[in-house]
Protein backbone atom coordinates (compact mmCIF):
# COMPACT_ATOMS: atom_id res chain seq x y z
CA UNK A 1 0.00 0.00 0.00
CA UNK A 2 1.28 3.48 -0.81
CA UNK A 3 1.01 6.64 0.41
CA UNK A 4 -0.50 9.69 -1.78
CA UNK A 5 2.32 11.91 -3.01
CA UNK A 6 1.17 15.35 -1.92
CA UNK A 7 3.37 17.51 -4.26
CA UNK A 8 4.01 21.18 -4.00
CA UNK A 9 1.14 24.09 -4.77
CA UNK A 10 3.71 25.78 -7.23
CA UNK A 11 4.29 22.56 -9.39
CA UNK A 12 0.56 21.22 -9.33
CA UNK A 13 -0.26 24.97 -10.40
CA UNK A 14 2.70 24.85 -13.46
CA UNK A 15 1.69 24.37 -16.87
CA UNK A 16 3.25 21.47 -19.01
CA UNK A 17 5.54 23.04 -22.01
CA UNK A 18 3.00 23.02 -24.81
CA UNK A 19 5.63 22.50 -27.11
CA UNK A 20 7.24 19.52 -24.87
CA UNK A 21 3.72 18.13 -25.00
CA UNK A 22 2.84 18.41 -28.79
CA UNK A 23 6.15 16.54 -29.43
CA UNK A 24 5.24 14.05 -27.02
CA UNK A 25 2.56 13.52 -28.57
CA UNK A 26 3.90 12.97 -32.05
CA UNK A 27 6.41 10.80 -30.96
CA UNK A 28 3.67 8.44 -29.60
CA UNK A 29 1.79 8.30 -32.85
CA UNK A 30 5.09 7.98 -34.85
CA UNK A 31 5.42 4.69 -32.13
CA UNK A 32 2.54 3.29 -33.43
CA UNK A 33 3.83 3.07 -37.19
CA UNK A 34 2.34 6.50 -38.18
CA UNK A 35 4.45 9.04 -40.68
CA UNK A 36 4.17 12.20 -38.54
CA UNK A 37 5.82 15.30 -39.50
CA UNK A 38 7.00 17.34 -36.43
CA UNK A 39 6.99 21.03 -37.07
CA UNK A 40 6.49 21.47 -33.02
CA UNK A 41 9.83 22.02 -31.76
CA UNK A 42 12.01 25.65 -32.23
CA UNK A 43 14.43 23.82 -33.25
CA UNK A 44 17.28 24.26 -36.12
CA UNK A 45 17.65 20.58 -38.20
CA UNK A 46 21.13 21.63 -39.15
CA UNK A 47 24.01 19.76 -37.52
CA UNK A 48 26.18 22.20 -35.19
CA UNK A 49 29.23 23.22 -37.33
CA UNK A 50 32.21 21.58 -37.29
CA UNK A 51 34.26 24.10 -35.79
CA UNK A 52 32.86 24.06 -32.36
CA UNK A 53 32.37 20.03 -32.03
CA UNK A 54 35.89 20.10 -32.22
CA UNK A 55 36.40 22.74 -30.23
CA UNK A 56 34.41 20.39 -27.46
CA UNK A 57 36.79 17.15 -28.65
CA UNK A 58 39.72 19.96 -27.86
CA UNK A 59 38.30 20.84 -24.47
CA UNK A 60 38.27 17.37 -23.70
CA UNK A 61 41.65 16.20 -24.25
CA UNK A 62 42.64 19.30 -22.34
CA UNK A 63 41.02 18.13 -19.60
CA UNK A 64 37.93 21.40 -19.04
CA UNK A 65 36.29 18.43 -17.06
CA UNK A 66 36.26 20.07 -13.81
CA UNK A 67 33.71 22.65 -12.59
CA UNK A 68 33.25 25.69 -14.12
CA UNK A 69 33.19 29.27 -12.49
CA UNK A 70 29.42 29.67 -11.77
CA UNK A 71 29.23 32.78 -14.15
CA UNK A 72 30.99 31.06 -16.60
CA UNK A 73 34.57 30.97 -17.64
CA UNK A 74 36.15 34.62 -18.16
CA UNK A 75 37.41 34.15 -21.75
CA UNK A 76 33.67 32.86 -22.89
CA UNK A 77 32.46 36.01 -21.04
CA UNK A 78 35.10 38.61 -22.85
CA UNK A 79 34.14 36.92 -25.92
CA UNK A 80 30.37 38.19 -25.51
CA UNK A 81 31.91 41.21 -24.35
CA UNK A 82 33.12 41.28 -27.52
CA UNK A 83 30.23 40.40 -29.83
CA UNK A 84 27.65 42.83 -28.32
CA UNK A 85 30.42 45.95 -28.64
CA UNK A 86 31.08 44.33 -32.45
CA UNK A 87 27.90 43.22 -33.64
CA UNK A 88 25.00 45.04 -31.35
CA UNK A 89 27.22 48.45 -30.56
CA UNK A 90 26.61 48.10 -26.90
CA UNK A 91 29.32 48.22 -23.53
CA UNK A 92 29.57 45.65 -20.85
CA UNK A 93 32.25 44.85 -18.84
CA UNK A 94 32.26 40.87 -18.08
CA UNK A 95 31.46 41.45 -14.45
CA UNK A 96 27.88 42.35 -16.57
CA UNK A 97 27.38 39.00 -18.07
CA UNK A 98 26.55 35.68 -16.83
CA UNK A 99 26.73 32.24 -18.91
CA UNK A 100 23.65 29.81 -18.10
CA UNK A 101 22.68 26.48 -18.86
CA UNK A 102 20.51 27.73 -21.90
CA UNK A 103 18.71 30.96 -22.03
CA UNK A 104 15.86 29.51 -20.92
CA UNK A 105 17.83 29.67 -17.52
CA UNK A 106 19.02 33.13 -18.14
CA UNK A 107 15.00 34.17 -18.04
CA UNK A 108 14.44 32.53 -15.15
CA UNK A 109 17.38 33.90 -13.51
CA UNK A 110 16.09 37.64 -13.81
CA UNK A 111 12.33 36.61 -12.86
CA UNK A 112 13.41 34.88 -9.72
CA UNK A 113 15.70 37.78 -8.49
CA UNK A 114 13.39 40.78 -9.44
CA UNK A 115 10.01 39.35 -8.67
CA UNK A 116 8.25 39.82 -5.74
CA UNK A 117 4.89 38.24 -4.67
CA UNK A 118 2.61 40.65 -6.25
CA UNK A 119 4.64 42.12 -8.86
CA UNK A 120 3.60 42.52 -12.04
CA UNK A 121 4.84 41.26 -15.66
CA UNK A 122 3.82 43.11 -18.56
CA UNK A 123 4.51 40.24 -21.39
CA UNK A 124 2.83 41.19 -24.95
CA UNK A 125 0.82 38.23 -26.61
CA UNK A 126 1.81 36.24 -28.58
CA UNK A 127 4.84 35.29 -26.18
CA UNK A 128 7.30 32.35 -25.61
CA UNK A 129 5.39 29.70 -23.82
CA UNK A 130 7.27 29.39 -20.53
CA UNK A 131 7.27 33.19 -20.04
CA UNK A 132 4.16 33.41 -17.98
CA UNK A 133 4.87 30.02 -15.70
CA UNK A 134 8.44 31.66 -14.85
CA UNK A 135 6.43 34.62 -13.81
CA UNK A 136 4.08 32.31 -11.62
CA UNK A 137 6.93 30.13 -10.12
CA UNK A 138 8.17 33.55 -9.09
CA UNK A 139 4.76 34.56 -7.61
CA UNK A 140 4.10 37.57 -9.86
CA UNK A 141 1.43 38.23 -11.85
CA UNK A 142 1.55 38.68 -15.71
CA UNK A 143 -0.14 41.58 -17.51
CA UNK A 144 -0.78 40.78 -21.03
CA UNK A 145 -0.98 43.03 -23.76
CA UNK A 146 -3.04 41.26 -26.99
CA UNK A 147 -1.36 41.87 -30.58
CA UNK A 148 -2.88 40.73 -33.48
CA UNK A 149 -1.96 39.71 -36.82
CA UNK A 150 -3.41 43.07 -37.94
CA UNK A 151 -0.19 45.18 -36.34
CA UNK A 152 2.36 42.50 -37.13
CA UNK A 153 1.60 40.93 -33.67
CA UNK A 154 3.28 44.32 -32.56
CA UNK A 155 2.17 46.28 -29.47
CA UNK A 156 2.54 50.48 -29.10
CA UNK A 157 3.81 52.66 -26.99
CA UNK A 158 0.58 53.83 -26.07
CA UNK A 159 -0.68 50.54 -25.15
CA UNK A 160 2.70 49.78 -23.22
CA UNK A 161 1.84 52.82 -21.39
CA UNK A 162 -1.87 51.61 -20.30
CA UNK A 163 -1.16 48.41 -19.07
CA UNK A 164 1.67 50.21 -16.68
CA UNK A 165 0.06 50.27 -12.92
CA UNK A 166 2.04 50.99 -9.66
CA UNK A 167 2.82 47.49 -9.04
CA UNK A 168 4.51 46.89 -12.54
CA UNK A 169 8.03 45.68 -12.08
CA UNK A 170 8.94 44.12 -15.31
CA UNK A 171 8.21 44.06 -19.00
CA UNK A 172 9.49 41.04 -21.02
CA UNK A 173 9.61 40.46 -24.61
CA UNK A 174 10.91 38.78 -27.51
CA UNK A 175 12.56 40.47 -30.63
CA UNK A 176 12.64 38.50 -33.18
CA UNK A 177 9.43 37.17 -31.60
CA UNK A 178 8.50 33.38 -30.61
CA UNK A 179 5.66 32.07 -31.66
CA UNK A 180 4.97 34.84 -34.51
CA UNK A 181 8.61 35.73 -36.11
CA UNK A 182 7.96 39.31 -35.78
CA UNK A 183 10.48 42.16 -34.72
CA UNK A 184 10.70 45.38 -33.32
CA UNK A 185 12.55 48.22 -35.74
CA UNK A 186 14.58 50.71 -34.24
CA UNK A 187 11.96 53.03 -34.73
CA UNK A 188 9.38 50.94 -32.66
CA UNK A 189 11.88 50.19 -29.66
CA UNK A 190 12.35 53.74 -29.21
CA UNK A 191 8.85 54.62 -28.84
CA UNK A 192 8.57 51.78 -26.03
CA UNK A 193 12.08 53.38 -24.45
CA UNK A 194 10.34 56.71 -24.32
CA UNK A 195 7.79 55.10 -22.26
CA UNK A 196 10.01 53.35 -19.71
CA UNK A 197 11.76 56.79 -19.48
CA UNK A 198 8.69 57.61 -17.73
CA UNK A 199 9.12 55.41 -15.22
CA UNK A 200 12.37 54.62 -13.69
CA UNK A 201 11.30 51.31 -11.49
CA UNK A 202 10.48 48.97 -14.14
CA UNK A 203 13.10 46.65 -15.86
CA UNK A 204 13.10 45.48 -19.28
CA UNK A 205 13.83 41.81 -20.01
CA UNK A 206 14.87 41.24 -23.77
CA UNK A 207 14.94 37.82 -24.84
CA UNK A 208 17.22 38.22 -28.06
CA UNK A 209 17.95 34.23 -29.05
CA UNK A 210 16.64 34.88 -32.19
CA UNK A 211 18.82 37.58 -33.24
CA UNK A 212 21.14 36.22 -36.31
CA UNK A 213 17.82 34.65 -37.73
CA UNK A 214 16.76 37.82 -39.59
CA UNK A 215 15.71 38.47 -42.57
CA UNK A 216 15.91 43.06 -42.15
CA UNK A 217 19.44 43.18 -42.30
CA UNK A 218 19.83 44.29 -38.86
CA UNK A 219 19.60 43.30 -34.90
CA UNK A 220 17.98 46.00 -33.30
CA UNK A 221 18.48 45.72 -29.38
CA UNK A 222 16.50 47.82 -27.18
CA UNK A 223 20.01 48.46 -24.69
CA UNK A 224 20.62 50.66 -27.72
CA UNK A 225 18.99 53.98 -25.90
CA UNK A 226 21.19 54.85 -22.98
CA UNK A 227 18.38 56.65 -21.28
CA UNK A 228 17.16 53.11 -20.27
CA UNK A 229 19.88 50.66 -20.82
CA UNK A 230 20.68 50.48 -16.89
CA UNK A 231 17.31 48.92 -16.51
CA UNK A 232 17.72 46.05 -19.76
CA UNK A 233 18.67 42.78 -19.05
CA UNK A 234 19.95 41.31 -22.69
CA UNK A 235 19.30 37.80 -22.91
CA UNK A 236 20.52 35.23 -25.67
CA UNK A 237 22.52 32.43 -26.23
CA UNK A 238 23.96 29.77 -28.86
CA UNK A 239 21.00 27.47 -29.48
CA UNK A 240 19.36 28.62 -32.51
CA UNK A 241 22.43 30.81 -34.62
CA UNK A 242 24.65 28.39 -34.06
CA UNK A 243 22.42 25.30 -34.04
CA UNK A 244 23.40 24.29 -30.40
CA UNK A 245 20.16 23.26 -28.89
CA UNK A 246 21.70 20.51 -27.14
CA UNK A 247 24.67 22.36 -26.19
CA UNK A 248 22.63 24.05 -23.26
CA UNK A 249 24.75 27.49 -23.08
CA UNK A 250 22.60 30.87 -23.00
CA UNK A 251 24.29 34.19 -20.94
CA UNK A 252 23.13 37.12 -19.86
CA UNK A 253 23.62 41.11 -19.90
CA UNK A 254 22.51 42.86 -17.28
CA UNK A 255 23.69 45.89 -14.55
CA UNK A 256 26.01 44.74 -12.60
CA UNK A 257 24.37 44.70 -9.38
CA UNK A 258 21.30 42.00 -11.41
CA UNK A 259 24.30 39.95 -13.26
CA UNK A 260 25.49 39.32 -9.19
CA UNK A 261 22.07 38.47 -8.19
CA UNK A 262 21.57 36.25 -10.97
CA UNK A 263 25.43 34.62 -10.12
CA UNK A 264 24.40 34.62 -6.52
CA UNK A 265 21.10 32.26 -7.79
CA UNK A 266 22.73 30.13 -10.71
CA UNK A 267 25.45 29.33 -7.44
CA UNK A 268 22.42 27.78 -5.31
CA UNK A 269 20.59 25.82 -7.79
CA UNK A 270 23.19 24.68 -10.71
CA UNK A 271 26.65 26.24 -10.00
CA UNK A 272 28.65 26.75 -13.63
CA UNK A 273 27.48 25.61 -16.78
CA UNK A 274 28.93 22.31 -18.59
CA UNK A 275 32.90 23.01 -19.16
CA UNK A 276 32.82 21.20 -22.53
CA UNK A 277 29.53 22.77 -24.27
CA UNK A 278 31.33 26.67 -22.79
CA UNK A 279 34.25 25.77 -24.59
CA UNK A 280 32.23 25.05 -27.42
CA UNK A 281 30.47 28.00 -27.13
CA UNK A 282 33.85 30.20 -27.35
CA UNK A 283 34.70 28.77 -30.47
CA UNK A 284 31.19 29.62 -32.02
CA UNK A 285 31.99 33.27 -31.07
CA UNK A 286 35.60 33.19 -32.26
CA UNK A 287 34.96 31.34 -35.46
CA UNK A 288 33.03 34.23 -37.33
CA UNK A 289 29.07 34.11 -38.84
CA UNK A 290 29.82 32.23 -41.92
CA UNK A 291 27.68 29.20 -40.76
CA UNK A 292 25.44 31.15 -39.28
CA UNK A 293 24.74 33.41 -42.55
CA UNK A 294 24.41 29.95 -44.50
CA UNK A 295 21.78 28.65 -41.88
CA UNK A 296 20.21 32.25 -42.23
CA UNK A 297 19.44 31.80 -46.03
CA UNK A 298 18.41 28.51 -46.06
CA UNK A 299 16.16 29.39 -43.28
CA UNK A 300 14.71 32.43 -45.28
CA UNK A 301 14.03 30.22 -48.65
CA UNK A 302 12.34 27.62 -46.70
CA UNK A 303 10.06 30.97 -44.99
CA UNK A 304 9.46 31.85 -49.15
CA UNK A 305 8.29 28.31 -49.67
CA UNK A 306 5.83 27.92 -46.70
CA UNK A 307 4.79 31.35 -47.22
CA UNK A 308 3.32 30.79 -50.17
CA UNK A 309 1.58 27.42 -49.46
CA UNK A 310 0.23 28.79 -46.78
CA UNK A 311 -1.37 32.03 -48.38
CA UNK A 312 -3.37 29.13 -51.03
CA UNK A 313 -4.96 27.52 -47.92
CA UNK A 314 -8.63 28.93 -47.96
CA UNK A 315 -9.27 30.37 -45.08
CA UNK A 316 -6.10 30.58 -43.39
CA UNK A 317 -4.29 33.85 -42.49
CA UNK A 318 -1.06 34.55 -42.33
CA UNK A 319 1.99 37.44 -41.80
CA UNK A 320 5.09 37.68 -43.31
CA UNK A 321 7.44 37.14 -40.28
CA UNK A 322 10.75 38.77 -40.35
CA UNK A 323 12.73 37.04 -38.29
CA UNK A 324 13.21 33.34 -36.16
CA UNK A 325 11.57 30.07 -38.04
CA UNK A 326 7.87 30.34 -37.18
CA UNK A 327 5.11 31.11 -38.70
CA UNK A 328 1.91 31.79 -36.66
CA UNK A 329 -1.22 31.79 -38.83
CA UNK A 330 -4.87 32.75 -37.80
CA UNK A 331 -6.99 29.62 -38.35
CA UNK A 332 -10.07 31.08 -36.64
CA UNK A 333 -12.25 30.65 -39.08
CA UNK A 334 -12.16 26.82 -38.91
CA UNK A 335 -13.77 27.39 -35.55
CA UNK A 336 -16.91 25.85 -34.96
CA UNK A 337 -16.61 23.28 -37.95
CA UNK A 338 -16.81 19.44 -37.83
CA UNK A 339 -14.82 16.58 -38.30
CA UNK A 340 -15.94 13.63 -40.60
CA UNK A 341 -15.93 11.90 -37.26
CA UNK A 342 -18.69 14.70 -36.00
CA UNK A 343 -16.28 16.68 -33.48
CA UNK A 344 -16.51 20.16 -32.86
CA UNK A 345 -13.55 22.14 -33.65
CA UNK A 346 -13.62 24.85 -30.93
CA UNK A 347 -10.80 26.24 -30.76
CA UNK A 348 -6.62 25.86 -31.20
CA UNK A 349 -5.73 23.13 -29.13
CA UNK A 350 -8.79 21.40 -30.79
CA UNK A 351 -7.39 22.09 -34.02
CA UNK A 352 -3.83 20.68 -33.73
CA UNK A 353 -5.15 17.53 -32.31
CA UNK A 354 -7.24 17.55 -35.08
CA UNK A 355 -4.22 18.07 -37.49
CA UNK A 356 -1.88 15.29 -35.71
CA UNK A 357 -4.27 12.99 -35.90
CA UNK A 358 -5.94 13.53 -39.13
CA UNK A 359 -3.24 15.29 -41.41
CA UNK A 360 -0.16 13.85 -39.47
CA UNK A 361 1.61 17.39 -38.45
CA UNK A 362 2.36 18.04 -35.33
CA UNK A 363 1.98 21.82 -34.51
CA UNK A 364 1.48 23.67 -31.67
CA UNK A 365 -1.94 25.65 -30.03
CA UNK A 366 -2.06 29.02 -30.32
CA UNK A 367 -3.43 29.10 -26.70
CA UNK A 368 -0.12 28.24 -25.00
CA UNK A 369 1.03 31.11 -26.81
CA UNK A 370 -1.33 33.56 -25.65
CA UNK A 371 -3.37 33.79 -29.10
CA UNK A 372 -6.25 30.94 -29.25
CA UNK A 373 -6.88 31.96 -32.60
CA UNK A 374 -3.83 30.87 -33.74
CA UNK A 375 -0.94 27.81 -34.46
CA UNK A 376 2.19 27.90 -34.66
CA UNK A 377 5.00 25.48 -36.34
CA UNK A 378 7.97 25.86 -37.23
CA UNK A 379 9.56 25.69 -40.68
CA UNK A 380 13.20 24.41 -39.70
CA UNK A 381 12.59 21.33 -40.95
CA UNK A 382 13.41 20.15 -44.55
CA UNK A 383 12.11 21.78 -47.99
CA UNK A 384 10.44 18.49 -48.31
CA UNK A 385 8.88 18.05 -45.00
CA UNK A 386 7.87 21.36 -45.38
CA UNK A 387 5.72 20.87 -48.53
CA UNK A 388 4.25 17.89 -47.45
CA UNK A 389 3.49 18.81 -44.28
CA UNK A 390 1.40 22.14 -45.98
CA UNK A 391 -0.03 19.73 -48.15
CA UNK A 392 -1.34 17.78 -45.12
CA UNK A 393 -2.64 20.98 -43.64
CA UNK A 394 -4.52 21.74 -46.46
CA UNK A 395 -5.97 18.69 -47.03
CA UNK A 396 -7.00 18.62 -43.71
CA UNK A 397 -8.51 21.81 -43.90
CA UNK A 398 -10.75 21.24 -46.59
CA UNK A 399 -12.57 17.96 -44.77
CA UNK A 400 -13.58 20.62 -42.20
CA UNK A 401 -17.29 20.67 -42.71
Amino acid sequence: MSNTIVLSDKINNLSESATIKMAKLGRELTAKGVNVISLSFGEPDFPTPNHIKEAAKKAMDDNYTYYSPVPGYPDLRKAIVNKLKEENNLDYDISQIVVSTGAKQSLANVIMCLINPGDEVIIPTPYWVSYSEMVKLADGESVFIDATIESDFKISAAELEAAITPKTKLFMFSSPCNPTGSMYSKDELESLAKVFEKYPNIYILSDEIYEHINFTGKHESIAQFDSIKDRVIVVNGFSKAYAMTGWRVGYLAANAAIAAATDKLQGQITSGTCSIAQRAALAAYEGGLESVLLMRDAFLKRRGIVYNLLKDIPGVKTNLPEGAFYFFPDISSFFGKKTETGEVIKDSADMVLYLLNTGHVATVGGDSFGNNDCIRFSYAASEENLIEALKRIKNALAKLQ
